[in-house]
């Protein structure tokens, strides 16, 4: 067949594609064979007191300013740099509105966004702004992204040929971040660490020496005043008594500011998908409460959307705060993946709120976040992510679904050097006869359960498999001081991963002070939180 005048362009556009491939192979193949002669990766320890806040205390600039390592972010952060360019240019080519939205590349494209943010601060930011807590999560977030990025893409495998292309350099990527962070972690591990700050007991609440240096006066006033107190950049209100009638259109008028952003939503209810992009830093959402302002979304995998794009909101922003809010995905129990809140935003608070859905109910994508007097009902791994993150006297409850089965966690750490994981703290967990306590969606999942209730929904084995023997050995899952009649240990499952009773040091170690480092940011907020076990 003759090639027609309308093909040479793109034909010529896959060629460049290949071109672009093997260039980006070959670097990777450079880069890693010239580390590896010279770097040495130690296997990073899963227990929770490596994460402690003992070892989050001493600045960056002492561990990690070594010239090697940033000599390994700067690759990365060129290699997202051509990952983002190539990503650019396939979502040219879809021209459409609508497979635009449902391009599984957008979703890198917006996820690459976020890593060169994270990537340039720890090359650029001065020495004294930076800690080794937020390197290593900006390097483990970093990672995280790009496991998204290639699970978009299986999703929609089908979608268009140049996902290929695209999965192929995430790959490379990953391989580069995966290195940046082992170096990370070997080098920590070399240096000495400070005695355990970590507090058994203590509830903070709010005071002028709480507040980290970060936080500015004007700020502080803000964070501490009750919603009626608050001065609103913006008030959505559906019939037309406020600034805005949507909340989409309240984000979209906010200037850029280093400042924070606060969106009053007065009662009702707002039908809408809403993205609160990695640019957009510091927004508070305050609602009228729970059951009074609601967010609803129906979008679904069942629909044609991947998980990543079924989100009613997505937070990508640092610093996002919601209160007073429900959150729901009302695609319904055989929608399949079907998310109502997204959050890759780092030190980010979802105080008093309520998260509505079935499967995959809240992902916790990424970063550091804190949960504080939240609903949140589903069925099948209806909390899941990959995010450094606290529930703290939140309502879990699983609900009646398409299935027998309900599995509250599916926790995603891929990689042992990342300092992710799930802490379920003074919680209760209720609902429909079994089920489980989470499942391992990745090969390195870690979730604990500690001082919490346990109503007689909980199937005696506690956990349960994802597949077969797959990551038994290498996940980390525990429980510690639990009540109800879904506590007892004695019928749980006896994998090598699985901890029936943390000790003491391991159980703060997943506390707001000992996982999240939460006594530096959480005061900030306004919102009062206990950092240690109670």
């Amino acid at each position: 067949m003759a090639t027609t005048s309308s093909s040479l362009p793109n034909h010529k556009f896959r060629i460049k594609l290949l071109l672009f491939l093997i260039l980006n192979l070959l670097y990777l193949q450079t880069f890693v064979f010239a580390h590896s002669s010279n770097s040495k990766f130690s296997k990073f320890s899963r227990q929770p007191n490596s994460d402690s806040s003992s070892s989050r205390k001493t600045k960056y600039s002492t561990s990690s300013s070594n010239e090697g390592f940033l000599s390994s972010v700067q690759h990365s952060l060129d290699h997202a740099l051509l990952a983002q360019s190539l990503a650019f240019n396939l979502t040219l080519s879809h021209r459409t509105a609508q497979t635009l939205m449902l391009d599984p590349v957008n979703d890198c494209l917006e996820l690459l966004d976020d890593t060169l943010d994270m990537l340039s601060r720890i090359v650029t930011m001065p020495k004294n702004q930076v800690n080794d807590d937020d390197v290593h999560t900006w390097l483990s977030a970093a990672l995280t992204n790009q496991e998204t990025c290639k699970q978009s893409l299986n999703e929609k495998s089908s979608f268009n040929k140049d996902g290929i292309t695209m999965d192929s350099v995430a790959r490379n990527l990953t391989g580069l971040l995966t290195n940046s962070l082992d170096m990370f972690v070997s080098a920590n591990q070399k240096r000495p660490s400070s005695s355990s700050s970590s507090v058994i007991g203590g509830r903070k609440s709010l005071s002028s020496q709480d507040f980290p240096r970060w936080v500015s006066s004007s700020d502080r006033k803000l964070l501490e005043a009750s919603v009626e107190e608050l001065r609103p950049h913006a008030v959505v209100a559906a019939d037309g008594s406020g600034t805005h009638r949507s909340v989409a259109e309240a984000l979209a008028s906010l200037a850029e500011s280093s400042g924070r952003s606060v969106i009053h939503l007065t009662a009702g209810t707002y039908k809408e998908n809403l993205k609160i992009p990695t640019k957009q830093k510091n927004v508070m959402l305050v609602g009228d409460g729970k059951g009074k302002t609601v967010i609803v979304g129906s979008r679904s995998n069942r629909d044609g959307y991947n998980t990543y794009q079924t989100a009613t909101v997505a937070a990508m922003g640092d610093g996002f705060i919601a209160r007073d809010i429900t959150f729901v995905n009302s695609a319904g129990p055989n929608a399949e993946q079907a998310v109502a809140l997204r959050v890759g935003s780092d030190r980010s608070v979802v105080y008093r709120c309520s998260i509505d859905g079935y499967q995959d109910t809240l992902y916790t994508l990424s970063k550091r976040q804190f949960y504080r007097e939240t609903d949140i009902s589903g069925t099948v791994d209806f909390i899941f992510g990959n995010s450094a993150v606290v529930f703290q006297s939140c309502n879990i409850a699983s609900r009646k679904g398409s299935s027998d089965q309900n599995f509250v966690t599916a926790q995603g750490r891929s990689d042992p050097n990342q300092n992710t994981g799930i802490s379920i703290h003074n919680c209760r967990i209720t609902g429909s006869t079994g089920t489980y306590l989470g499942r391992p969606w990745k090969q390195y999942s870690r979730t604990v359960v500690m001082q919490s209730f346990l109503d007689g929904s909980i199937h005696p084995s506690g956990w349960s498999p994802w597949s077969g023997s797959f990551a038994l050995k290498t996940l980390f899952y525990g429980e510690f001081g639990n009540s109800g009649p879904g506590s007892s240990v004695s019928g749980r499952v006896n994998w090598p991963g699985y901890h029936p009773a943390l000790t003491l040091t391991e159980a703060q170690g997943f506390t707001v002070s000992g996982f999240i480092g939460g006594n530096s940011w959480l005061p900030s907020t306004g919102v009062a939180f206990d950092s240690g076990l109670l």
